[in-house]
């Protein structure tokens, strides 16, 4: 399997990164250890960058000691990817919370919301505040031929990070 994973770390308004590996994590604490060694204790915001085989992308946002923020672009990769498995299951953790979330809200109308198995999970809010809306990151990955690669570049150049990916990519 070929990927890309990237740590990214926001400090005094200036991003820096680094690649990391990923091949020795078991579970997602494993992953933002992984991150948090990557990008060190003094940031204003830490992303983990994820994309493999130009087929899918996750993200993982730390912030000071918040639960981590997972985000995976398509929902089939649990079952055909390690790490796809790893940020799904955590993702999907996140989507159960949010449609309990919803469920309180919502009156008693019977329509479910089915999601197809490519459809992205986890919390598509994960970049937000840092110029990427929800709505936004969710249509970059239903536009068809859109590779990961230029999705991630899309939202870093939004955060304004882009520079500190592309150094990473060579």
């Amino acid at each position: 399997m070929s990927y890309f994973a990237a740590a990214l770390a926001r400090r005094g308004g200036d991003w820096v990164g680094t690649e990391v590996e990923l091949a020795d994590v078991e579970d997602l604490d494993g992953v933002v250890d992984v991150l948090r060694q990557a990008v060190g204790d003094e940031t204003e915001a830490a992303l983990l960058l994820f994309e493999e085989n130009d087929e899918w992308f996750g993200i993982v946002r730390i912030d000071d000691d918040a639960d981590p923020r997972v985000f995976v672009s398509d929902g089939r990769v649990v079952e055909t990817s390690a790490i796809g498995a790893i940020l799904g299951e955590a993702a999907a953790v996140q989507d159960d919370d949010d449609d309990d979330a919803e469920d309180e809200e919502a009156d008693d109308d019977e329509e479910d919301d089915v999601r197809a198995a490519g459809d992205p999970i986890g919390d598509a809010e994960v970049l937000t505040d840092l110029g990427t809306p929800a709505d936004r990151l969710l249509k970059l990955c239903a536009e068809e031929g859109q590779l990961p690669a230029d999705i991630l570049s899309v939202v870093c150049e939004s955060a304004g990070c882009l520079e500190a990916l592309e150094q990473l990519r060579g």
